[in-house]
């Protein structure tokens, strides 16, 4: 009996994802982010690592590839489906860049297929210490007043806080200046050093120096107020039918053999239900998800189905 138990145990480990899951064949476990080191990406690629780990058997080891607002890693890591190799990408890069560039450098479609979704977010705008305003309608009059100061820091050039600030310059008549980093963190530097007035990345980032006093969120973009931030109002309570959301979703190379995919996204998915796993998340102000690659796939199909006409009916090309 007690030799059964034993083997009932092990292969619940196999199943489960234990410490003792078979290794992954190919050697560690590679995830690509598309941004620098401290922003939204970078932050949910690292809490997923640890308790994924123990479900892949292999280390799995975040590397961190900027540039061109993500579209340089997801050129690059197209080519890599011989390895283990992920790339944990969000809308900007799997839906709006293959609409606003003329050559994004690879096909969405074509080149990936999508692995599991780990976390949904929300975007908000804030001002630094600098900008004498608390309030949204207040910024808006400072900007109109102040058109020479107006430009807008968001964490890199086509990113969908990028394509969220043109959306709400168009919502509120202001045409100001966007300026692409490479990052959030190079972003929250120059913000609450008075280097740039306004910013327009993901709530999870903000949030933390807002809390702390160090920059003021005037708005958020999700249909109700955030749990993370209760005191900032929506958009569409103050006045402006503006709501947006994102992702972070892991995907593979098209090239990479089935079965490795599926193994991935079932690893994934079962890491994302673990309660320690998504308190870590929660603690961090994301949403955690956890989804098959077929669930992926739809959500997918449907954000596309939904944001594909507005960033066509914006003009933004590049």
């Amino acid at each position: 009996m007690t030799g059964l138990i034993r083997a009932l145990a092990l292969a619940a480990a196999l199943l489960g994802g234990g410490a003792h899951a078979q290794p992954l064949e190919g050697g560690p476990l590679k995830i690509v982010v598309p941004y620098a080191p401290g922003g939204s990406s970078d932050r949910a690629a690292r809490l997923l690592a640890e308790g994924l780990s123990a479900r892949v058997g292999v280390p799995v080891v975040i590397e961190n590839r900027t540039g061109a607002g993500g579209r340089l890693a997801a050129q690059q890591v197209r080519n890599e489906g011989a390895s283990n190799t992920l790339i944990l990408a969000n809308p900007a890069i799997m839906v709006v860049a293959p609409l606003v560039f003329k050559n994004a450098g690879y096909d969405p479609d074509k080149d990936y297929v999508p692995v599991s979704q780990i976390t949904n977010y929300e975007f908000a705008v804030a001002v630094g210490a600098a900008v004498p305003v608390r309030e949204f309608s207040h910024l808006l009059a400072w900007m109109k007043a102040n058109p020479e100061k107006t430009s807008f820091g968001v964490p890199a050039t086509g990113s969908l806080p990028h394509f969220f600030a043109l959306m709400m310059g168009e919502k509120t008549g202001v045409n100001a200046q966007v300026i692409g980093y490479r990052g959030s963190a190079p972003l929250l530097t120059d913000l609450i050093g008075g280097h740039v007035p306004l910013a327009v990345d993901t709530l999870d980032t903000l949030e933390p120096q807002h809390a702390a006093g160090k920059l003021r969120i005037l708005a958020v973009s999700g249909p109700q107020r955030s749990a993370a931030s209760p005191g900032v109002p929506t958009f569409r309570e103050i006045g402006i039918d503006l709501t947006a959301t994102g992702w972070n979703t892991l995907f593979a190379p098209a090239t990479m053999p089935a079965d490795k995919v599926r193994r991935l996204s079932a690893a994934v998915a079962d890491t994302m239900r673990d309660p320690a796993v998504q308190a870590k998340f929660t603690a961090a102000k994301m949403e955690p998800v956890s989804a098959s690659a077929q669930q992926t796939a739809a959500s997918l199909a449907a954000y596309r189905a939904q944001w594909a006409p507005v960033v066509q009916r914006s003009g933004y090309q590049q």
